[in-house]
């Protein structure tokens, strides 16, 4: 999202590399108890991953929310680590699977408020001078909708580190925006290859009876080997 920022002329390339070079800072610093976790849901749709959540929110007396919507049977759960523990059990009895992830805290959740209210004072202290309208719409990840509004985008992307990532619906948002090849610039293709199964599954991009599927979605890595 930063990136896409630079590239549409929201922010200059400096102001992007301040902030997220203090982003990642602060995600750095954010948990250094440890007390957040979270853990990738598999082979459950979203009624039921919901269903999970509530009975773990229940079973633990703490705080814990989807972080990722990243296709249709792929979720991301943060929260703390009693939370996770007790979503690995409720997962499990849908014959589900929940997997732990490596990382140092429960980002896009509410336990990294503390960090996001430092990163909302550094994006405001830009100067307004330094902010403009994009030239062509940025999607980003917390409605999953494109903005050109310097304003707009601004406000965004104070939500973002406690937010969830609705990657199914920005996916789907560009789709209908009129996208139709989905470059993944970075040295994997783990973006990439969440847009068939967000497609396949979004009535607007079914493709007529015999033909090939409307879509595009490739590495750019994979595109010059």
């Amino acid at each position: 999202e930063y990136s896409a920022l630079a590239a549409a002329g929201v922010l200059p390339l400096d102001a992007v590399l301040e902030l997220v070079s203090l982003r990642g800072r602060l995600m750095h610093e954010a948990d250094p108890e440890g007390k957040g976790a979270m853990a990738a849901v598999l082979k459950l749709n979203a009624e039921q991953v919901t269903e999970c959540i509530e009975e773990a929110k229940k079973a633990s007396g703490e705080l814990l929310v989807v972080a990722n919507y990243n296709t249709p049977a792929q979720f991301v759960a943060s929260g703390t680590q009693k939370a996770i523990a007790a979503l690995q059990e409720s997962v499990k009895a849908r014959k589900g699977r929940a997997l732990p992830l490596a990382v140092s805290g429960a980002f896009h959740s509410p336990l990294l408020a503390e960090a996001a209210a430092e990163m909302e004072k550094a994006i405001h202290a830009l100067p307004k001078s330094t902010w403009n309208n994009a030239h062509f719409p940025v999607f980003t990840n917390t409605p999953g909708k494109g903005f050109t509004d310097a304003t707009a985008l601004q406000n965004e992307l104070c939500k973002q580190m406690t937010s969830s990532v609705f990657w199914v619906d920005t996916v789907q948002n560009l789709f209908s925006a009129g996208a139709r090849h989905f470059v993944e610039c970075g040295p994997k293709n783990v973006l990439s290859r969440m847009v068939d199964p967000i497609l396949t599954e979004f009535p607007a991009a079914a493709p007529a009876e015999g033909a090939e599927k409307p879509w595009v979605a490739e590495a750019a890595s994979a595109m010059h080997q």
